[in-house]
């Protein structure tokens, strides 16, 4: 499964070697632009264009809290009283040492550069064809459902789902996420000429 922040690493791998990738599990992970939030990324794209000491401070402040944590984990969801604190708390309490404002401010510059990425990793799906499967919060405030939508322009055989939570979908929906993930791997590993 890739995840999040999580696409480079995991099409990575696929572009160089994707005689090694069965299928991809797909979950809020963007390989087009329709896939990034203007409303939950603002600050950060703002960032990308100018890298201000007052941005510096402004995403800590807005991304960082525990209550902006507590906001990532909930929103969007079915029953955010359900979802477990221990979840935002330990984000906080690793967010919160030493020098790891800098390490996050330095990863989301970064991050735009994955849009240069998209249409490589694009071409790998057009040519390749490999069997996804998309597990996607509809609500996700990060992702919005547009980045699901786009892997429908490269890919056929798709297993997709949109389901009705926010960015963490494991968080209400592990029980569904985990059989689609079962069943669509069986299937997959049961069509490849050699056994694993």
């Amino acid at each position: 499964m890739i995840k999040d922040c999580g696409a480079p690493t995991g099409f990575g791998i696929a572009t160089k070697h994707p005689e090694r990738v069965t299928g991809p599990v797909i979950h809020s992970t963007n390989a087009s632009e329709e896939g990034i939030s203007a409303k939950g990324w603002g600050p950060v794209l703002d960032y990308w264009k100018h890298k201000t000491s007052e941005l510096e401070e402004t995403i800590p402040e807005n991304v960082f809290s525990l209550e902006a944590i507590k906001w990532q984990y909930t929103h969007g969801t079915r029953q955010p009283d359900a979802i477990l604190p221990e979840n935002w708390n330990l984000d906080f309490m690793k967010l919160s040492r030493p020098g790891q404002h800098r390490v996050q401010l330095d990863l989301f510059y970064d991050y735009q550069n994955n849009l240069n990425r998209y249409p490589v990793w694009q071409e790998y799906l057009r040519q390749n064809q490999p069997p996804i499967l998309i597990i996607w919060g509809k609500n996700d405030a990060f992702f919005p459902e547009g980045g699901a939508q786009a892997y429908k322009r490269d890919v056929k055989n798709i297993d997709y789902h949109l389901l009705e939570t926010g960015h963490f979908a494991l968080e209400e929906d592990s029980p569904f996420i985990i059989k689609k993930m079962k069943a669509f791997l069986d299937r997959e590993v049961q069509k490849l000429p050699h056994k694993i």
